[in-house]
This record gives structure tokens, sequence and C-alpha cells, in this order.
């Protein structure tokens, strides 16, 4: 299995230091949060190209429970 880019950075970046565990839960953290505003970001780009509407979405989940 090879590592992708940001991987290797990652290492690099962080085999000049020895971390503790709080500081591994803040980087994890950092990174969650990261990654949760680019996925919202994709999100909307689609919710904006399919035109969905907060109407559509109820529509959707009511569907099941009108058969």
């Amino acid at each position: 299995m090879q590592l992708n880019p940001v991987q290797l950075e990652l290492i690099k970046l962080f085999s000049f230091q020895s971390l503790d565990e709080q500081d591994l839960q803040a980087i994890k953290k950092l990174l969650t949060a990261y990654l949760s505003q680019k996925l919202v970001q994709e999100a909307d780009k689609v919710w904006d190209k399919e035109e969905f509407s907060n109407e559509l979405m109820d529509e959707w989940l009511n569907e099941d429970n009108q058969e």
C-alpha cells in the first residue's frame, strides 16, 4: 500500500516532534473540522446545481409514509 501525498506530508511534518495524546486529539479535531467543512461545501454545490429545496427534501422524507 502506497501513501498519498497528504499522508507523506503529515509524516514529514510530525516526524520532528513527539506528540502526546492531547496533541493527537487536537490534531484529529482540526482535521475532522476541516474535512467536514469541505464536505458541506461540496454538498452545497450539489444542492445548488440540482436546485434542491427544503420542500423537496420534505417530500422525499414523506414518500414512504404515503404508501
